[in-house]
Parts: C-alpha cells; sequence; structure tokens
C-alpha cells in the first residue's frame, strides 16, 4: 500500500504546521495511508538523527512518497540516494548550506550529491518553489530541477510556503501526488 510521509523542516517545524493537516485529509480521502508524525532534533534536523528515524522507524520503502518541506526535502533527497521510493515531494528545497550555520550543523551537505541515485532510486520527484523565498534563492530550486529532471512548479507569490506566514492549504501539492499515484 502508497503511504506518504511528512518530513517536516528544521527550526521547531512539525507535520501538524501550514498546509500538513489539509494534504492529509485530501490524501487520506482517496485512501492514502499517511504518517504525521513529531520527529527527533525538531531544531537542527541533523541527518544522524532522522536518517535512521525515517528508515528504521518509519520504515521508508519503494512503496513510500516523502513530502519534505524545506531541511525535510533535503533529507528526502539524501535518504533517496541510497533508499529507493516511490516518490518524492521537494517544496521550498535547496543544495547548498546557504552559508547558514545551522545548515551547515545538519549534515547533509558535507559532501557531493548523487544526484543520478536521487533519480534512479524513485519513479518521480516533484519540486515546489517560489521567486519570493526569503530564505531560498530561485537560482537553489531551478538547479535541482535541472540536476533532477523533474516536474517543477516555480511561483512568484508563495514565499517559503508557510515557514514565513500561515499557509492552510496547499491544493497543487495534494493534485500532483493524487495524479502519480493514479498512473
Amino acid at each position: 500500500m502508497t503511504k506518504v510521509i511528512f518530513v517536516p523542516g528544521n527550526g521547531g517545524s512539525t507535520t501538524s504546521d501550514n498546509w500538513f493537516p489539509s494534504i492529509a485529509s485530501d490524501l487520506e480521502r482517496e485512501g492514502i495511508e499517511v504518517i504525521a508524525t513529531a520527529f527527533p532534533d525538531p531544531e537542527l534536523a541533523r541527518e544522524s538523527f532522522w536518517m535512521p528515524f525515517l528508515i528504521d522507524t518509519l520504515k521508508v520503502d519503494e512503496k513510500t512518497i516523502l513530502v519534505g518541506h524545506s531541511s525535510g526535502a533535503i533529507a528526502a533527497m539524501r535518504l533517496a540516494e541510497q533508499h529507493p521510493l516511490l516518490g518524492s515531494v521537494l517544496v521550498g528545497a535547496y543544495h547548498t548550506d546557504l552559508g547558514m550555520e545551522t545548515e551547515k550543523l545538519s549534515g547533509y551537505f558535507n559532501r557531493p550529491w548523487q544526484w543520478d541515485n536521487i533519480k534512479k532510486n524513485q519513479q518521480w520527484t516533484i519540486l515546489f518553489a517560489s521567486q519570493d523565498d526569503p530564505w531560498i534563492p530561485i537560482d537553489q530550486p531551478r538547479y535541482l530541477h535541472e540536476k533532477l529532471n523533474c516536474e517543477y512548479h516555480e511561483y512568484k507569490d508563495q514565499g517559503h510556503f508557510g515557514g514565513d506566514y500561515f499557509k492552510p492549504t496547499f491544493p497543487e501539492l495534494s493534485t500532483a501526488i493524487l495524479r502519480h499515484v493514479k498512473r
């Protein structure tokens, strides 16, 4: 059975913030299992905590879709380097530490990315980006789109998709997942 796991960003974000609950409702109405749980180390979202949690506790496998926001998107990409997934949705994603100390401490940016593995280990990837994101320069997700050759949605006015304001719904995300699941 297909399951969706929500992966929040750092800074204390949770899977009950912003649009996560409305996405969960949309997907559960379609019979998709959704896992929206608290993650360990929510402030820094360190790879050393999150990878074992995703693999050993949440049991990510080839029938899993990861929906990652911000640092959660980075975790999803790093996991896909080594583990098969059904797909991933990356929201407010980037590929460098952005010169931020908290990102450096996360452990995700201390080695080169394995773009071919990320593509090979999943059937599809969807990327959502916004030109007015206050933390992620638009060249970051555009670079990811180029490297991953994925479905790409770029907006002018969505900021950090709720990281910088309250965004209770995100119907485009639900629609994109359901389109892939129903194929």
